[in-house]
Formats: C-alpha cells, sequence, structure tokens
C-alpha cells in the first residue's frame, strides 16, 4: 500500500453483512489464525508494535502476553470496551456502525490468541444504531459457524455476547467496566492484580478497545512490517483521527500515525470556518492538554504529541476558536467530568465539583483573582498518583493548560465582572 493513506469514514455509507465482508476478504484472517499457535499470534501482534487506541497507547501484543496460557487455568475472558463516552471521540460507534464483522472477526483471533472462550462488546447505552448492526453481525457470525461452533482442526469456539451499559464515563475505565459488567457499582478496582490474571469474576481477562481490536485481522493477514511501513513516525500503523469543532468539514479519517496536526486540520478538515480562527485544540479528546498555534507542525504520535505536553488519547481533536470563550469551554467540560466522577476517592469526589464551581462564579463575573490560585492548586491535588483512577487527572489536562495557555481570558473574566464573550 502506498503513502499517504487517507480514508475519510463515511458515516453515511450502508454497514457491511456478512457477505459482502466475505467477499472483500473478511474471515480470511481468522481462516489464517486457526492455523497458528495462539502465542504466534500474540507475537506477531507485538511485533506489529500495535499500541491500544483507546488512548493508555500500551503495547496490544504485550498486554495479551501476560494472560496465563496454562491449560488447566480454566475460563478467560475478552472484552471489547465500546463505552466510548469521551467528549469529542465518535470513531468507535463510526466502525461499529460500517464494518461490526470487523470488529467481531477482531475479537474472535484475539480471543483465540489468549484462548478465552467468552467475550464481551460493552457498548455505551446511546449508541443505539450501532447495537442494532452489532446484534445483527453477530447473529450472521453465528448462523455461518464462526461463532458458538468449534472451527477448524484446533476445535476452537468462542462465545460472544453483546452487553449495553447504562451511561458512565468512568466505565470506560477498564476495571469499572468490570465491576459493571458484574452487576456492581462501577468503580475502579485496586491494581494490582491485574485484569489479565484476575477481572472479570476472578477469572483472567484483556479488554481492549473497538479499535485496537479492528486492527488485528489486517495485521495476521499482512504481518508486522505491513503494518509498521503504513506510518510517518515512530508509531506503527494507522489511526483514526477526528475533527470537531468550528472547522470546515468536521469527521474522521484514517491517516498514517504521525500525520502533522496542520496537515489533518488544512487539508482533511478543510480549514477554519470563515469569519473563525485557530486558537487552540485538544488533540485526544476532552481529557486532553491543549495544543495551540505554536504546536500546528507536530506529528500526532504518541511521542511527537507527549512531548508538546499533551496526550495522543483517542486522536479525535477538538477545535477551540477565537469566538468561543475559553473559560466557558473549560467550565462546560469540568462540569461533565464532575458529574461523571464516580466517588470512589475524595479527591475527585470533591475536587471536581469545586473546580466546576469556581469556573461557574468566574463565568458569571463573580471570580476573584485568588480563584486562580485554587484552580492551580487543583491541577496539583487531582493530578496523576494524587487519586485512585485517571478520571480526575484526565479532568485536569484541559484546565492547567487552559491557565497557561490563555490565563489573560481568566484575568478579563475576573477584572470585568463578567464573560467579555456575552
Amino acid at each position: 500500500m502506498e503513502k499517504p493513506l487517507t480514508q475519510y469514514i463515511n458515516p453515511n455509507r450502508p454497514a457491511l453483512h456478512l457477505k459482502e465482508y466475505e467477499r472483500v476478504g473478511g474471515y480470511s484472517a481468522l481462516r489464517k489464525a486457526l492455523t497458528m499457535a495462539p502465542k504466534d499470534i500474540t507475537n506477531m501482534v507485538q511485533e506489529a508494535d500495535l499500541k491500544g487506541r483507546g488512548g493508555a497507547g500500551f503495547n496490544t501484543g504485550m498486554k495479551w502476553s501476560f494472560v496465563p496460557m496454562d491449560p488447566d487455568i480454566g475460563t478467560k475472558y475478552l472484552i471489547a470496551n465500546a463505552d466510548e463516552m469521551e467528549p469529542g471521540t465518535f470513531k468507535d460507534r463510526l466502525l461499529m456502525e460500517g464494518n461490526p464483522h470487523q470488529l467481531i472477526e477482531g475479537m474472535i483471533i484475539a480471543a483465540y490468541a489468549i484462548q478465552a472462550n467468552v467475550s464481551f462488546i460493552f457498548l455505551r447505552w446511546a449508541y443505539k444504531k450501532a447495537a442494532r448492526l452489532l446484534e445483527q453481525a453477530i447473529a450472521e457470525a453465528y448462523d455461518a459457524g464462526y461463532l458458538g461452533r468449534p472451527m477448524g482442526s484446533t476445535g476452537y469456539q468462542l462465545h460472544l455476547h453483546l452487553h449495553t451499559g447504562v451511561g458512565r464515563y468512568i466505565c470506560g475505565e477498564e476495571t469499572a467496566l468490570l465491576n459493571a459488567l458484574e452487576g456492581k457499582r462501577a468503580t475502579p478496582r485496586l491494581k494490582p492484580p491485574f485484569p489479565q490474571i484476575s477481572g472479570l469474576f476472578g477469572r483472567p481477562t484483556i479488554v481492549n478497545n473497538v479499535e485496537t481490536l479492528c486492527n488485528v485481522p489486517h495485521i495476521v493477514n499482512n504481518g508486522p512490517d505491513w503494518f509498521k511501513a503504513l506510518s510517518n513516525s515512530g508509531d506503527a500503523g494507522t489511526k483514526l483521527y477526528g475533527v470537531s469543532g468550528r472547522v470546515k468539514t468536521p469527521g474522521i479519517w484514517e491517516l498514517p500515525l504521525g500525520t502533522p496536526m496542520d496537515q489533518l486540520l488544512e487539508d482533511h478538515a478543510g480549514g477554519m470556518q470563515d469569519g473563525y480562527r485557530f486558537r487552540g485544540a485538544l488533540p485526544g479528546g476532552a481529557s486532553t492538554d491543549f495544543l495551540v498555534t505554536e504546536h500546528l507542525k507536530i506529528n500526532l504520535d504518541y511521542k511527537s504529541v507527549a512531548s508538546a505536553g499533551s496526550r495522543l488519547g483517542t486522536g479525535t481533536m477538538v477545535v477551540l476558536d477565537d469566538r468561543t470563550c475559553p473559560v466557558g469551554f473549560v467550565h462546560n467540560l469540568e462540569h461533565f467530568f464532575a458529574q461523571e466522577s464516580c466517588g470512589w476517592c475524595s479527591p475527585c469526589r470533591e475536587g471536581l465539583p469545586w473546580t466546576e464551581k469556581i469556573l461557574r462564579s468566574i463565568e458569571d463575573g463573580r471570580g476573584t483573582i485568588q480563584d486562580l490560585e485554587i484552580l492551580e492548586q487543583h491541577t496539583i491535588q487531582l493530578g496523576p498518583g494524587r487519586t485512585f483512577c485517571a478520571l480526575a487527572p484526565g479532568a485536569m489536562e484541559p484546565l492547567q493548560s487552559a491557565l497557561k495557555y490563555f490565563r489573560e481570558d481568566f484575568e478579563s473574566h475576573i477584572s470585568q465582572k463578567k464573560c467579555p464573550w456575552r
């Protein structure tokens, strides 16, 4: 495949049914995988350096390698995390609505690699269309013998279930997802033990993001070197990049990892709408630090974005324009995070509502200069290592970077005792 690879993800394209998917090579990777030893598949994915596309960016094959492979270990589980409640993120929805069998094939191969016989798709409650299409695709896969029956000479079989969550952001954290799947309160678990050893119902479990799993069939079919060659950077493969905000053509594109930020915004998203200028962007969903004009030339890969002080995250960019109040922008995000705190640890439970309250008072013209010092203290006290999980540290990323890059906007709210954008 020649570079640069560019594929616009059309949200209006009908989903591929089983026969259509098979006609373009669907399930050929599964047939190939069933001729391989499970550990060889894990090694192949690890060598391909497929990093988790849900935001963590951890090597997927390495994650699989932590699962015990003792044949007497008993039941193991594979789970596709399709909760996708990160604000500004909608890539997994388009994958499931456009090609649900790609996800199913990736899940079967991944489950075979770790020798799991039961799998779940944990789906966001609001994804009604995706639920309907997944139910249909799962039924087709059962009828065709890809699910629920021994396959090939291996005798391997997998049962796959669709589970629709009730709608909590915290379920994007894998151990909170496991608790929810068990019918418990969706709160994170203490680690270790890690899910690979003790996960769903205390059994070895792998939780992977939808986009991550959709890459697996292509790696098996084409090999690690092919996958690495798709990238423009040290990170392997392609990435689904999204852009939302005041751009001319918001959407999702499959592009080589390492695509420059300005190329994504100008060549694919069409640039800013007439009458608007770029001020900044959250490069990987709401829980990432702002990048601003000085960062427009950076490559959107894990290392480059981290070196600029942010995270690639989900790769779905939320753009801030020059006619939108950055204080109101961040206040809206902190309101969301405060509502979505599971309440398990006090820094997150108490700190996020306090942060949201201060931002609201600044927006309403009741803020003081001391409020900015309190907000800065919150970004430290709710930062990494201070809370039970990553929800509050993620919530602090847009706030801490907004205080860094848009401080004059906060100060003008306080000095004018009103929001200048109103």
